[in-house]
């Protein structure tokens, strides 16, 4: 459990700190900033809602949402035997990424979000269209962490 813990605190403390140097160097910016012309830039955001910026419950709602879901994810890996390194890493991903945003929610009352790829952005059927949102590390963790559980589903649960 040690493991788990000290790996969820690392993933939240690199998300406290990439979300302090997007809200100091790129709030008051007025445009991205550039990594790789047309593909990757940085980009300030102020996230209401949750993945892709949608809003189906209030912030209180996010708030204990995001929580509970935090909280059930400790205590599965409480109550399992399995210690594994892919599911202590996987569900230490999904952990620390739940409490880096939970962190943002309860200090500022928003999710910072700053990675913007640039796959698309335009007019489709008469709609404008961003191909994907902007995101953050903490949801590069909870996605990274699901998507272990998926990959390697059998070889982190065992073939039943």
């Amino acid at each position: 459990m040690a493991l788990f813990y000290l790996l969820a605190i690392l993933f939240v403390i690199l998300d406290r700190l990439t979300k302090i140097l997007a809200i100091t160097y790129l709030r008051d910016l007025n445009h991205s900033f550039v990594i790789v012309p047309d593909w990757l830039k940085l980009t300030y955001a102020e996230n209401l809602g949750i993945a892709f910026g949608v809003k189906f419950l209030p912030p209180g709602g996010l708030l204990l949402l995001t929580f509970a879901i935090s909280a059930g994810v400790v205590w599965f890996v409480w109550k399992s035997e399995n210690r594994s390194p892919l599911f202590i890493t996987a569900f230490a991903l999904i952990l620390g990424g739940g409490a880096g945003n939970l962190i943002d929610r309860v200090m500022l009352g928003h999710v910072v979000d700053f990675i913007h790829f640039d796959l698309y952005q335009g007019m489709l059927f008469g709609k404008y269209l961003s191909l994907w949102p902007i995101f953050n590390v903490a949801d590069s963790c909870i996605s990274i962490g699901a998507c272990m559980l998926i990959l390697f589903h059998e070889r982190i649960f065992g073939v039943k």
